[in-house]
């Protein structure tokens, strides 16, 4: 699967279970709540943070500070996203703004 952009932020690409809706942004060979069906779909690009922090020990190829936040995308699953540090506060508004493999990028709105 690969992430869609639209034009106001990226899509982080998942599965919808078809009979009972539950979104996963992970690959599943089934619905990880009632075993049923999934089909690909594509979840955000808004969300509000749930929880977030600010990591400030250099990571391979990441310049610290940064920010790490878990979102709840407003049609799907919570994904972890990277920040521009300050790290979001709980409750604020995300854009997604880019998705490339499983690295996922936002900024407050």
């Amino acid at each position: 699967m690969s992430a869609g952009e639209d034009a106001v932020g990226a899509r982080v690409p998942g599965l919808r279970c078809t009979g009972c809706g539950h979104p996963t942004a992970f690959w599943a060979p089934c619905c990880p709540v009632c075993r049923g069906e999934v089909k690909p779909a594509a979840f955000g690009p808004r969300g509000t943070v749930w929880s977030s922090t600010v990591v400030r020990v250099p990571v391979a190829g990441l310049e610290p500070p940064y920010g790490l936040a878990y979102v709840d995308l407003d049609d799907g699953p919570r994904v972890l996203v990277r920040t521009i540090a300050p790290s979001p506060p709980p409750g604020a508004q995300v854009l997604i703004t880019s998705v490339e493999g499983d690295s996922v990028q936002g900024r407050q709105v």
